[in-house]
């Protein structure tokens, strides 16, 4: 199979490897391609050796991934306030779906559940995400990851008792989470605080991501009635050529913010037991570029 063929079957799978293992949507391609040019300079006689094009190709990206977590470590440290993966956005555009729609719009995509991976190392998070995210074998990770079975199980398993319960609540659930979008946009414009903060849990917090590049809170927003007030000092600088959308954000219901048509900002959110826990604003412009890759509604 020609290399270009190889790309339009395996891209899909790849990206959606490289971005739940990085969260970066713009490192995820770049990974892909990379994988890809690579596997271009392979010798033929050794591509034909290949039993298994799907797990050969994982493992160059989870290499990758890997290597690129690593190097990241340093720039994650000194990023300038509260870090955010960057946007998956779907919006409706009357376009036809590409094949990475199904694939990115899983439950297990949400800001809350990318952001708790951040807690894991570069190596948990890929036999994490190879066993959680695609059903892997303890087998098949094992030959991905170059560890024993055993110790693949085991550092599954530790993984799964530390953040099993934050894990489940960080999962998307795409009906109730937009009927409680909707609910907190009709108590927000008729201006019902009583509502509004029967809406937000007691210890509500709210993380705004600018990479200081765009105006955001250094540190997150403590509190149902800061993160309130927060998030109505916003809304009343918004200027008259300033539009709101309702899109579907790392699978989960979410909002754009547009200036001149433009995004400036996204808005996503965790809810637990009908209440808003976590709020999650990027504005850093560097991380909305990566819109330009939105996938339509179909």
């Amino acid at each position: 199979m020609e290399t270009q063929d190889l790309y339009r079957e395996y891209r899909p799978l790849l990206f959606s490897l490289a971005y739940r293992m990085l969260g970066s949507v713009m490192d995820a391609e770049d990974v892909v391609q990379e994988t890809f040019l690579a596997f271009a300079g392979v010798d033929g006689g050794r591509k034909e050796e290949v039993a298994n094009l799907r797990a050969y190709l994982c493992k160059m990206v989870t290499n990758r991934s890997v290597d690129l977590l690593r190097s990241a470590k340093h720039r994650r440290e000194v990023y300038v306030g509260p870090w955010l993966p960057e946007p998956v956005v779907q919006r409706n555009t009357g376009q036809a779906a590409e094949p990475l729609h199904d694939l990115l719009l899983r439950d297990d995509l949400s800001m809350a559940y990318l952001l708790l991976m951040e807690t894991l190392t570069p190596e948990e998070r890929a036999i994490f995400v190879l066993r959680e995210a695609f059903a892997y074998s303890y087998a098949e990770i094992a030959l991905l990851v170059e560890k024993k079975e055993a110790n693949c199980r085991k550092i599954y398993s530790r993984i799964k008792s530390k953040l099993g319960p934050e894990l489940a609540a960080a999962r998307a659930d795409h009906a109730k989470d937009l009927t409680t979008l909707h609910r907190f946009l009709a108590a927000f414009s008729d201006g019902d605080v009583g509502q509004l903060l029967e809406l937000l849990s007691a210890d509500a917090v709210l993380y705004s991501d600018g990479g200081g590049k765009a105006t955001a809170a250094i540190r997150p927003i403590l509190s149902a009635a800061n993160v309130l007030s927060f998030l109505q000092g916003i809304a009343s600088r918004l200027g008259t050529d300033s539009a709101m959308e309702i899109a579907t954000i790392n699978g989960q219901p979410g909002l754009l913010f547009l200036t001149a048509g433009c995004v400036h900002s996204t808005l996503s959110f965790q809810q637990q037991e009908g209440r808003i826990r976590r709020f999650y604003i990027l504005r850093n412009p560097d991380k909305l570029e990566a819109l330009a890759l939105t996938l339509p509604t179909r």
